[in-house]
């Protein structure tokens, strides 16, 4: 059935219709590594993509996977090896060993196996290391030598160049009879005698020129040159800007180096959003195949912050004891105070985040933009301190008190706005990620202001 007859009918088409890659047949291969059919295994997953082979070494158990392995050896495609996640790629490579291990490492282009050895820790690394042929593990060592993050790093040494003065013709020939090529390229560049790249030819302009057609004459001049030091999310912004499918990469003399492809890059955007997301949560590190002590690890450093943070609010709310004590209500509509302020910092916080890492926001508009956070403070603070006004002057039937978590309501909304723009911006300009710090420090001012705008005000109009 194909994808327009199954959505004619009320069944959406979905990822698994396209990959393959359904429970059914997690389960069959499963089945059959439990009953140690290794040929059934071949059978199942021959057809299937490298990466998703990779998504079902993640999803088995443990056990199952070292079956799998041992199921697999020989006849694995060492590009599943690059799309593992960190924990599950230091099991394999331990089972499989640094020989088997090299073996495939060398079948993959730089970029993939420069990414391999990322995953894995410093030992484990020198040991695969040394295990490679000296051809392919000098080339990984120099990648591994620049940045991490950087553009070295994300770089093939596959490419295509030619001369200013060969036709059309001449760099057809040239494609045809190498026996070195790239498994992929989009590019032709086109390099003077220093080999610094100085234009180049989309493959589909090369593919209808004719013969004689000068490639100088045709090349896109100035290309978008990337220098090997810069960082892959500016690198990613590049591409995303210009529209790119490929980028060449140069040294500190200006000579092309490599090329940096827009699948790398896919997951360049794909791994700096995942960080993001989880700063924003307060984590560093960790995916659900990490152990338990690395998970503890990870989750540990932020909470012991959030912890003082809390610690903070508390004592605030302390230097008010009296207050509460005397009027209960006040303990009771707190939360409402702190939760709404927590809740439109956040939101401000995550736009002002976003916008720093797709470079939306800068000094040009920085200002403009706390200007709107405020003003929507303002309206959201007015239109929320009536209605909790409302409630609470009904529920404790107490106009005062109503007025009261009123005035609070829209001091803390105006902060949390201004402190969900401004916090960011401030991590931002001191050269730290504004996602992984700003959502405790946002969250703390939120509560603060909020108890002592609420308790404060009690304590002045109530008693």
């Amino acid at each position: 059935m194909s994808p327009e007859t199954a959505t004619n009918q009320g069944d959406e088409t979905t990822v698994e219709d396209v990959t393959g890659l359904t429970a059914e047949l997690i389960e069959s291969i499963t089945d059959a590594l439990d009953q140690e059919n290794f040929d059934k295994v071949h059978d199942l997953i021959s057809p299937i993509h490298s990466a998703d082979v990779a998504d079902i070494i993640s999803l088995i158990s443990p056990s199952q996977r070292s079956l799998f392995v041992d199921a697999t050896r020989g006849i694995l495609d060492p590009e599943v090896l690059a799309d593992l996640e960190e924990d599950v790629l230091e099991a394999v490579i331990e089972q499989l060993g640094p020989v088997e291990a090299a073996a495939a490492v060398a079948e993959l282009d730089t970029d993939d196996a420069v990414e391999l050895f990322e995953e894995l820790d410093e030992d484990d690394r020198e040991e695969l290391l040394q295990a490679v042929p000296e051809a392919e593990r000098g080339q990984i060592e120099q990648a591994l030598g620049y940045p991490e993050d950087s553009a070295g790093r994300l770089m093939q040494r596959d490419l295509i160049s030619v001369p200013a003065f060969w036709t059309i013709g001449q760099t057809i020939d040239h494609l045809r009879e190498s026996d070195d090529l790239p498994d992929e390229f989009y590019e032709i560049f086109i390099v003077d005698p220093a080999h610094k790249p100085i234009g180049s030819i989309p493959l589909n302009l090369a593919m209808r020129s004719k013969r004689p057609v000068v490639v100088s004459d045709i090349a896109r001049d100035e290309p978008i040159l990337i220098p090997v030091d810069m960082d892959q999310e500016d690198v990613a912004f590049l591409f995303q800007q210009y529209d790119m499918t490929s980028g060449p990469v140069i040294d500190e003399a200006g000579r092309l180096m490599g090329v940096i492809m827009v699948d790398d890059i896919v997951d360049v955007i794909h791994e700096e959003a995942e960080e993001d997301i989880m700063h924003l949560a307060g984590l560093s590190e960790g995916n659900i195949y990490s152990t338990v002590l690395d998970t503890t690890k990870a989750r540990f450093s932020w909470l012991l912050v959030n912890l003082v943070t809390a610690i903070a609010a508390s004592v605030v709310i302390a230097q008010f004891d009296a207050a509460i004590e005397k009027i209960v209500a006040l303990a009771i509509l707190m939360p409402i105070v702190a939760s709404m302020g927590g809740n439109a910092g956040t939101q401000a916080m995550t736009v002002a985040v976003r916008a720093l890492a797709m470079r939306e926001l800068t000094e040009t508009n920085a200002n403009r933009f706390v200007s709107k956070e405020l003003l929507v403070g303002v309206v959201n603070g007015i239109i929320f301190a009536v209605l909790a006004g409302v409630l609470a002057g009904l529920w404790f039937t107490d106009a005062r008190l109503g007025g009261v978590i009123a005035a609070a309501m829209v001091i803390n909304m105006i902060v949390a706005g201004l402190g969900g723009v401004l916090v960011p911006i401030g991590f931002g300009k001191f050269g730290i990620d504004p996602a992984i710090a700003a959502s405790v420090f946002v969250t703390t001012i939120t509560d603060v202001v909020g108890f002592l705008a609420f308790l404060g005000l009690a304590a002045a109009f109530l008693l």
